[in-house]
């Protein structure tokens, strides 16, 4: 196979895969809750003629193309399900019918992605070798992430899987474009939960209270002390507090304080070090000043590490496939993404699918109410998929 061939098999599923996408994004469904999204994929994949096993994680489920031959070399490529708690704003015919729920990160175009590359593979099942294992998968967006569960499950054994592969649309890039990045791609993430605990009372009279909120200052400036002066400043960590509720008044001050918050990072090692610093920062300060510190930090997602040697080949298979015009260095970012379990399993490639298109209006990032994909990214995202599964999977390579 070549792959104009694939590139012609993609503009043919084109409109059904829009189709797909759309009917999607009209019924979203949150994480680990996506049983219509499932049951929808699964008539799809059975219209196929693929058997198809449902019911992994809750709501996930997988399909496995067989090509020509009795090769066991596996290749698995992975679509998410879920989408967001947010309000859909667009004016479009398929706006989500779900109040308040809305595909806002592009998960239904990974998924009618997916469909599209399955069309492909199993239309040209007789022209490779190996076999391509389809993970369609829920809970993306919340811990402890669908991939995690799936592994746990068996997703990536029985056969075993040699290398996996994932897409995620991106509005700064223009549909046309792919971005790729060897290496550390996205960050670690865990969720941080603290409560100052102390003894309210009237804002007059701090002498016979416990302020907890001075306390909770403290604490949050030491917190960033331990990003800027504590490691090195070439290693990337982000150690932000996104909420802090003290339910006081002008005149009284509350029994506690309580503050939610993220830490990120590249490095694993160091991942740990700082959960220890954060909790002994926290109680230690809160221990010093007489109150009491409660922390809770919830392990999030790993960091997202692309295989160098399984990129450089996805790389140059995208140049052949879109020209080199059109393939991009992308940079790590803090962000943080469920498919990081997989790489920390076998060599994956995870890579930006170009979705924007600001002569369309089409420019939002993910998580606004205003996201919307320039719907000609699916023809790429389908063939892109099917192309390096066909040629990592093909013994002949």
């Amino acid at each position: 196979m070549n792959a104009a061939e694939v590139k012609l098999l993609a503009e043919k599923y084109f409109e059904e895969v829009r189709s797909y996408r759309r009917y999607l994004h009209m019924h979203p469904e949150l994480s680990f809750q996506e049983h219509a999204t499932a049951a929808y994929v699964q008539q799809q994949l059975t219209a196929l003629g693929l058997e198809v096993r449902p019911g992994i994680a809750g709501t996930g489920l997988t399909a496995m193309v067989k090509g020509r031959g009795d090769s066991k070399q596996t290749i698995a490529l992975r679509a998410d399900m879920d989408a967001l708690p947010i309000h859909e704003t667009n004016d479009v015919p398929y706006r989500s019918v779900n109040e308040g729920v809305m595909h806002a990160c592009g998960h239904d175009a990974h998924t009618a992605c997916l469909l599209g590359a399955a069309h492909i593979l199993q239309e040209t099942r007789d022209q490779w070798s190996g076999n391509i294992q389809l993970i369609f998968q829920p809970g993306e967006e919340k811990l402890p992430g669908g991939a995690s569960k799936m592994i746990a499950e068996g997703v990536l054994k029985n056969p075993p899987v040699q290398a996996i592969f994932g897409q995620h649309v991106y509005t700064p890039f223009e549909v046309g474009t792919v971005a790729f990045c060897p290496g550390k791609m996205m960050a670690s993430t865990d969720e941080l939960y603290i409560t100052v605990k102390g003894k309210g009372g009237h804002g007059a009279y701090p002498g016979a209270t416990l302020d907890p909120v001075p306390v909770a200052a403290q604490i949050i400036t030491a917190l960033q002390l331990l990003v800027s002066r504590f490691h090195s400043p070439i290693e990337p960590i982000v150690l932000t507090i996104g909420k802090v509720i003290a339910e006081g008044a002008t005149n009284i001050i509350p029994d506690q304080v309580y503050m939610e918050g993220t830490l990120r990072t590249f490095n694993e090692s160091l991942r740990k070090t700082l959960q220890e610093e954060i909790y002994r920062t926290c109680t230690g300060i809160a221990k010093a000043l007489r109150v009491e510190a409660e922390v809770d930090i919830r392990v999030g997602y790993p960091c997202l590490h692309n295989d160098e040697t399984l990129t450089h080949r996805a790389i140059v298979r995208a140049k052949d496939y879109l020209g080199a015009e059109n393939v991009l260095l992308a940079e790590p970012r803090m962000g943080a993404e469920d498919f990081a379990f997989y790489s920390h399993e076998v060599p994956a490639c995870f890579y930006r699918l170009g979705t924007g298109n600001p002569a369309k209006g089409i420019d939002a990032f993910i998580h606004t109410p205003q996201f919307n994909i320039d719907e000609d990214a699916l023809k790429i995202g389908m063939g892109l998929l099917a192309w390096n599964a066909i040629r990592e999977a093909d013994t002949a390579l």
